[in-house]
């Protein structure tokens, strides 16, 4: 009876895990009855019929009343009441309500599979235990899987996108980083005691960053009292390096004398590696002067000319340290880089120097480039036939079609000797190399005297100013060493400036002149640049014009006859043109001078020569011009500053180009100027330039004014190149 009473209140021994209570009078006997106590339903306090894991209540069978099971009042005939129980309750419904609790618990409380306490059974096979479900789910894992294939399908593309901005941010370079925000840097190297003279200046990559650094020879007041007494001044020259990217100084040489040439590019890579150990480096090279520490050192990284009047020496351009030095004499040119003369796998070098008995009148020597040695004696030329008072004109290094080589230079004039002459004279030896074994029949006809080794290119009695390549861009790598700049210059014609009067070009192929143009007087170094698009290089010169007025123009080099010229004035600025070479093909030239003159009306030539010019200008101004809109300057830069001298560098891979120029700032100090290296982005001051019109006109039938949305859109789209 007792255990009757227990079945109809509560589970026996069996804890629900709904109410989680135990049932205290059935605990003993909970194991002898456990078939029946499957039989009894339970009925859970919180009134969720349906809500636990266990059968379906009594209640929902019996009309939904909730409570407890109406029992039989004698409750003797216990096997009858579970027969009508059983009777109620057919298998398909009772497995059917089953299902449908499992599944609903299955889905809010997935923990509880399997659930069991104080080790109690987990029901009989085939029907429901208490506090555990045991059916089986195939529709819940299937929403599992389905789950998780969209978490997958969602994450593994995010993932991939994460990791790929990630490696791209790694891999960019911080170097790199640097040279896209296109650096622009000014810096001041002090007081100068050298004047208003263009210092001496070079670009070469130094650093391996891939963008041309900055030397630049200077002269300071000394504050090394044993310096100053040993040399007898007190003035103190150096040549600095200075960082393409920053403008922050690499490193710092000092000398005794002014440096007036600075050359880079000349080439040891060619080093036989590894180097020989020991004595047998010097028997590898028998004259040379630099120990093994120094070969070593020109090997891993660039090496650099710097030439004073007396001293010629090579520095590593990474470090500055010196790999040899030599005094050949009175140095009165710079150095040029010849073909390898005596088997070392080194270009050697070919300088102009001053006779020492003062009887002829210019020196040829031949220096060895790896270790600056002489290559024989000194050849001397008389050039009294030819006008020997006139200016120094290169020596240059020429490549004839046949791959002779011969060498340019003059005073006042433009004689040719051929490199074989050179150093069999200098060196006696007549076993040479084979490169210098080949004589162009071509140019040997221009020789007028057979008992001269000299041959005359040059023609007229107007002194020479300039010799130079005629190719585009050369301005700013005519001081260089490297293959590539002597490849291009070497094999090209000439631009002959006779007089300031005449300008002239030649034929490289038999010195025949092409075409010759009377002009007034010539301002500078013409800058050969692509202004039209018959790959021939044009002219940007600078001429005098009217009092206090400057004409610049640019000269078709394959006629001779005038592109553009424009007249301004004139701000007491005698500085050489550039030109840029752009990704297009055509060059954009760039020059400085003052404002533009403008047509007036009512005023003729005689006022502005009896002085009702403009009023000197203070402001120098940076213009560019570019050959798609002849019309129109963009004016990038304007300063009160002296400009010395100025030079281009390129980034490749930014397609830009850097205007770097040195200029005197006045100071306080007594016949002193402060000496400014600037560093400008062409592409930043171009996004930041103004637009100037020259001369444009709407009338009828003229050409069309652009607007300032065309002009601006296409200058800011401009790249550069390096030609």
């Amino acid at each position: 009876m007792a255990a009757a009473l227990s079945r109809a209140l509560k589970l026996p021994g069996k804890k629900c895990s709904e109410l989680g209570e135990y049932d205290p009078l059935t605990q003993a006997d909970s194991e002898d009855d456990s078939e029946e106590d499957d039989l009894v339903l339970n009925y859970p306090h919180n009134g969720l019929g349906r809500g636990n894991c266990t059968a379906a209540s009594a209640s929902e069978l019996r009309g939904g009343r909730t409570g407890r099971p109406v029992a039989d009042e004698d409750g003797a005939d216990e096997e009858e009441e579970e027969d009508k129980w059983r009777e109620r309750l057919p298998g398909k419904i009772r497995q059917e309500k089953v299902e449908k609790g499992l599944q609903y618990w299955s889905q809010r409380e997935p923990n509880r599979d399997g659930a069991v306490e104080d080790g109690g059974d987990p029901g009989a096979s085939g029907g429901p235990g208490l506090g555990v479900c045991t059916c089986d789910d195939p529709d819940g894992s299937k929403a599992k899987v389905r789950g998780a294939m969209r978490a997958a399908f969602f994450l593994v593309p995010l993932v991939c996108v994460m990791m790929l901005v990630l490696l791209c941010a790694f891999l960019v370079p911080c170097q790199q980083g640097e040279l896209d925000q296109r650096p622009q840097w000014e810096k001041d190297l002090g007081d100068h005691m050298g004047g208003v003279t263009p210092p001496p200046l070079a670009l070469w990559d130094v650093n391996n960053d891939s963008a041309e650094d900055v030397l630049i020879g200077v002269t300071q007041k000394s504050n090394n009292t044993h310096l100053s007494s040993s040399v007898g001044n007190n003035k103190e020259h150096s040549v600095l390096a200075l960082s393409a990217v920053s403008g922050e100084i690499l490193w710092r040489r000092v000398f005794r004398e002014p440096v007036d040439f600075i050359q880079c590019g000349l080439q040891y890579e060619a080093q036989p590696s590894p180097l020989p150990a020991g004595g047998a480096a010097l028997r590898a090279f028998p004259h040379s002067a630099i120990p093994l520490s120094g070969l070593r050192d020109a090997a891993n990284g660039p090496v650099c000319l710097l030439s004073g009047s007396a001293h010629l020496t090579a520095v590593n351009g990474t470090t500055g340290r010196k790999l040899w030095s030599v005094a050949p004499g009175k140095i009165v040119s710079q150095a040029i880089s010849v073909p390898d003369l005596q088997g070392d796998t080194v270009p050697d070098l070919l300088i102009a120097t001053l006779p020492a008995d003062q009887v002829s009148d210019l020196s040829l020597l031949l220096l060895s480039g790896l270790n600056g040695t002489k290559l024989g004696n000194p050849v001397t030329f008389n050039l009294t036939n030819f006008n020997q008072t006139g200016k120094l004109v290169g020596p240059l290094l020429h490549e004839t079609q046949l791959g002779a080589y011969y060498i340019l230079f003059g005073l006042g004039t433009v004689e040719a000797v051929s490199l074989r002459d050179i150093y069999t004279q200098a060196t006696g030896k007549t076993h040479i190399s084979p490169s210098l074994r080949l004589k162009d029949p071509g140019w040997e006809k221009l020789r007028k005297n057979n008992n001269s080794s000299l041959i005359h290119i040059s023609s007229g009695k107007a002194q020479v100013e300039f010799l130079l390549p005629l190719v585009a861009d050369l301005c700013n790598n005519h001081n260089r060493l490297d293959p590539v700049s002597n490849l291009n210059s070497s094999r090209s014609d000439w631009v002959l400036v006779c007089g300031s009067s005449k300008l002239s070009v030649l034929s490289e192929k038999d010195a025949h002149t092409e075409w010759t143009l009377s002009l007034s007087a010539i301002h500078g170094r013409p800058a050969p640049g692509q202004f039209n698009d018959d790959r021939i290089p044009d002219l940007l010169i600078q001429k005098s014009g009217a009092p206090r007025m400057r004409k610049i123009q640019v000269v078709d080099g394959a006629t001779g006859r005038s592109l553009w010229e424009t007249e301004f004035i004139c701000p007491r600025l005698d500085l050489e043109g550039s030109s840029v070479m752009t990704t297009s093909g055509q060059s954009a030239f760039l020059f400085w001078a003052g404002d533009p003159v403008r047509p007036q009306k009512n005023l003729t030539k005689t006022t502005v020569a009896m002085g009702t010019a403009p009023a000197m200008p203070v402001i120098r101004k940076l213009f560019m011009l570019h050959p798609a809109y002849p019309t129109i300057l963009l004016e990038l830069v304007s300063t009160t500053d002296t400009i010395l001298t100025a030079a281009v560098s390129y980034q490749e891979q930014q397609k830009d180009a850097s205007y770097i120029t040195v200029s005197s700032r006045p100071t306080s100090g007594l016949g002193l100027g402060s000496r400014v290296v600037k560093s400008m982005s062409l592409r930043a001051a171009i996004a930041a330039g103004q637009i100037v019109r020259l001369g444009e006109s709407n009338t009828a039938g003229g050409p069309v004014r652009p607007g300032v949305f065309e002009i601006n859109k296409f200058f800011r789209r401009l790249t550069f190149k390096e030609h």
